[in-house]
């Protein structure tokens, strides 16, 4: 079993940053990947980035890319989100995911790919 806890997230206004983490513990793979996925009430799950954990390769949802950044920290089993010049659109429930990665085919972009999920951090812009 793998568990993932998210912390960070908050109120802040247009402009201004937040640093998301997320810590795993359990069960260990090999080979997978870790994302960021955001859910606005209402409206379907979207992926923000993901991070293959073997090579640090890194993708981005369009919306975010160039304002947030991904990393992780082997050691501590951690995956971040920095998240800057935030606006109003960013406001969302954000989720931390981590998937078994067997091919390199996968493409970590999509949710379907995740097996274990965080309960979710609140993150809201304000205007």
């Amino acid at each position: 079993q793998v568990q993932l806890v998210e912390s960070g997230g908050g109120l802040v206004q247009a402009g201004g940053s937040l640093r998301l983490s997320c810590a795993s513990s359990g069960r260990t793979f090999l080979n997978y990947h870790m994302g960021w996925f955001r859910q606005t009430s209402g409206q379907e799950r979207e992926f923000v980035a993901a991070i293959i954990w073997a090579t640090s390769a890194t993708y981005y949802g369009d919306s975010v890319q160039g304002r947030f950044t991904i990393s992780r920290d082997s050691a501590k089993k951690t995956v971040y989100l920095q998240m800057d010049n935030l606006n109003p659109e960013d406001t969302a429930v954000y989720f931390c995911a981590l998937g078994p990665r067997r091919s390199i085919v996968v493409d970590p972009r999509a949710a379907g790919e995740y097996q274990f999920w965080g309960q979710g951090t609140q993150v809201t812009v304000s205007s």
